[in-house]
Parts: C-alpha cells; sequence; structure tokens
C-alpha cells in the first residue's frame, strides 16, 4: 500500500472516530473549510485532509465521504489526489453533461428521492410537482444518460455507487 492510500485510509478512519464521538461543527469549521464533524482539537486534527493532501502532493484535490442512507446503503468512497494542474488544464467544457443534467430542480428532486428510497418510475411519477408521465421519463433519461441515474431493471432506478460522494459533495459546495 502506497503512503498515500495509507494517508487517504487514516484521514477517514480519524473522520470516522470523530463522527462516532458525536463531536459537533462549530461555526469556525463551516467558514475556514474544516471538515465537518472536527470542532476541537489543534490545527493539524481540525485540518486532517488538507494535511494528507499536503503530504501526497505540492497542489492537489480530495474529495472523499462515508454515506449512510436513509435505505440502509452506505457509501464509503474517495477521490484523488489529484494534482490541481490536472484540473485547471484539463476540458471542462466535458463536465457540460454532467453538470447541466443537475441544473433542472425537477432532476435534483428525482435524485433526492431515488436516495431516500423511491426507486421505480410508478413510485415517482406519483409524486407531486414533477409533471407528466412524459416530462417524468424526459428527466429520467436526463440523469440517465449524465450517469447520475441507472436502471437496474425496467423503471426501477439507483444511483450508482461511486457517484452518490460526487453528487453530495456538488450540492454541499453549491450550498456555500
Amino acid at each position: 500500500m502506497e503512503n498515500s492510500e495509507i494517508a487517504a485510509r487514516l484521514a477517514l478512519i480519524e473522520a470516522r472516530l470523530t463522527a462516532l464521538e458525536g463531536a459537533e461543527p462549530s461555526s469556525a469549521d463551516v467558514t475556514t473549510g474544516a471538515s465537518a464533524g472536527v470542532s476541537t482539537g489543534t490545527e493539524d486534527e481540525r485540518f486532517f485532509a488538507l494535511n494528507g493532501i499536503r503530504h501526497t502532493v505540492d497542489s492537489g484535490i480530495v474529495y472523499a465521504g462515508h454515506v449512510e442512507l436513509p435505505t440502509g446503503a452506505i457509501w464509503d468512497w474517495q477521490w484523488g489526489p489529484v494534482p490541481t494542474a490536472i484540473t485547471l488544464e484539463a476540458d471542462w467544457s466535458a463536465s457540460v453533461r454532467a453538470l447541466s443534467a443537475l441544473a433542472h430542480p425537477v432532476r435534483l428532486r428525482l435524485l433526492r428521492e431515488v436516495l431516500l428510497g423511491t426507486r421505480t418510475a410508478t413510485e415517482l411519477g406519483e409524486l407531486d410537482g414533477l409533471g407528466t408521465t412524459g416530462q417524468l421519463y424526459h428527466h429520467l433519461k436526463q440523469l440517465v444518460t449524465a450517469d447520475w441515474l441507472r436502471s437496474s431493471s425496467r423503471g426501477v432506478y439507483d444511483v450508482p455507487g461511486e457517484r452518490v460522494v460526487p453528487l453530495l459533495v456538488i450540492l454541499t459546495a453549491s450550498a456555500r
């Protein structure tokens, strides 16, 4: 196992331990970018993720999450570190399809409902405010095409596990 993998796993374990201990984030943690759930300790402890990045790359991006959904599904996922230069030099237009699929309130609601356990097109169609059946299928198709949803069988949808944390990261970042 590489040092970067060990550092990332250690950071994940520390975050989970803090969450188990019931620490609540302070307003300073939110405004300074410290990780949620870590409100006490030294600056090194509060910025464990940043320190892990600094030890693996000169400049980079990492995102990770431990997500427990109301359905009982649990997702542990991380990506990175990706050197900043790679992201800055990438073709950002390649992200348009995935981002534009999220840029509609009905599609965001569909994703939330699926994460909360409403899985079939029939169940989704019974929810208020999602439009006609044709509109519902149009939105579902947009989300499937952009890989935010997949259809595991006819009319049954789920958010792929590898997309749960990235989706929540985008939503969390956009709320700032």
